[in-house]
């Protein structure tokens, strides 16, 4: 029942997926192992457990999100790089509905640690046009809130106004853009 070509990559790929469609509570190994047309122990030799996998989906969904970001704003400054960003990030979490929540764990490993710097990166070069660095941690965190907050009420279904949410979204990210002016300014 072995499958040739089966790696641990493999293996995360296919429980980001199964984790997307069907919701990190259908993550088992037995479902994971059935997919890919091996058995349980089988995968044994390509992660440590459901533990390890789940970890190792969290920091290919991290990377992932951190590279989109990245692309997004390459080339771009100001509010044309802000406005990349948000709509890569949001994006980024209605392709990704299972594992989006993922890439807000903080973990311990080091490629989790290592995606999650690149993403902070990618935000903080995003933000450069309006003087912000890495170093200037309350901007980041401030753009990082306001986005993971809108996506994750969108994700939730907790905008129940009769109002347009792409015109919400658009409002959020002209607020992040004149405050951000308001801070460079200072």
């Amino acid at each position: 029942m072995a499958r040739a070509g089966l790696d641990a990559d493999v293996v995360v790929r296919h429980a980001s997926a199964l984790i997307d469609e069907q919701g990190i509570d259908a993550l088992t190994l037995a479902r994971v192992a059935s997919g890919l047309g091996v058995a349980t122990p089988s995968l044994y030799k390509h992660i440590g457990g459901l533990d390890d996998l789940l970890d190792r989906v969290a920091a290919a969904a991290t990377a992932d999100l951190a590279a989109r970001l990245g692309a997004a704003s390459r080339g771009r400054s100001g509010r044309d790089a802000l406005q990349a960003v948000a709509d890569a990030y949001r994006r980024f979490a209605r392709e990704h509905p299972g594992t989006y929540p993922l890439t807000q764990r903080n973990l311990s490993s080091d490629a989790w640690a290592a995606a999650a710097a690149d993403a902070v990166a990618s935000v903080a070069a995003a933000l450069s046009g309006y003087g912000v660095d890495e170093g200037d941690v309350d901007s980041i965190r401030f753009v990082r809130a306001a986005l993971h907050g809108f996506v994750d009420l969108e994700r939730r279904g907790g905008f129940g106004l009769p109002v347009s949410v792409d015109q919400s979204f658009a409002f959020l990210v002209d607020a992040l853009d004149a405050t951000l002016r308001t801070l460079d300014s200072r």
